[in-house]
């Protein structure tokens, strides 16, 4: 039997969402890793996880995946809404299809992870929606300008989300780092964006590991319910932009 609630997470194959994956297991809890590259969760090799390829644009492939988990490991008390793209470039010459996949990950993607829980959560008045965002959604930037509009996208809809699920004691936490040690480089199409963005990367002497991000979220779900961080906002010590 488990004696700790489910956690489910999008975007578990790599980088942050891996990151938490390994935290939450090691403190204990069974998991719904949730990726396109179902090999990867694979390798993962995490004890009561529940893997599933899923696209988070398809809403029906993320409700049947977090029925199927539950069905083992009782409700999701956490969903960590974290599958994201950075497709950075220059907006004049940035292909629209590029547009399209970051709107339609990073703002229907999540709005999907987070229907796929809300009713049961509000029914249960227990649980925790974490939704990833980035400093991009706090600042803009020349060559992150629709990135930065799907982040700002993700701050303002955890904002009024938080106030419609606080009565019902379901908390909403955005977290919203800075250069992370991801594969976020992998996304970028764009020559001088990518050059740009390595060098700045080291100019401040690195991103921070992912890890450092797991562990404040971890630290952040372990609050008693009625205590919330709305907000983690976490950057390598010398980035100032």
């Amino acid at each position: 039997m488990d004696t700790k609630p489910l956690i489910a997470i999008t975007g578990a194959s790599s980088g942050i969402g891996e990151a938490v994956a390994r935290a939450f297991s090691d403190a204990g809890h069974p998991l719904l890793l949730m990726a396109r590259r179902l090999d990867r969760l694979e390798a993962l090799a995490l004890p009561r996880a529940v893997l599933r390829q899923v696209d988070v644009r398809d809403r029906a492939a993320l409700a049947s995946a977090v029925s199927d988990a539950e069905a083992q490991h009782g409700p999701v008390d956490l969903m960590f809404a974290n599958a994201g793209i950075a497709r950075l470039g220059d907006i004049g010459s940035q292909p629209p299809e590029e547009w399209d996949e970051m709107i339609d990950i990073n703002t229907k993607g999540v709005m999907n992870s987070v229907h796929a829980v809300l009713k049961g959560m509000i029914g249960r008045r227990q649980g925790t929606l974490v939704m990833m965002s980035s400093i991009a959604g706090r600042k803009v930037y020349p060559d992150h300008t629709v990135y930065c509009g799907t982040k700002f996208f993700v701050h303002a809809v955890s904002e009024s989300l938080r106030g419609y699920l606080a009565p019902h004691n379901v908390r909403v936490v955005v977290v919203s780092p800075g250069i992370v040690d991801t594969e976020v480089l992998d996304h970028v199409n764009d020559p001088r964006t990518l050059e740009n963005y390595r060098t700045n990367k080291a100019a401040i002497g690195g991103g921070i590991s992912a890890d450092i991000v797991a562990g404040l979220i971890l630290d952040a779900y372990a609050l008693p319910q009625r205590a919330i961080v709305q907000e983690i906002v976490v950057t390598p010590t010398q980035q100032t932009y």
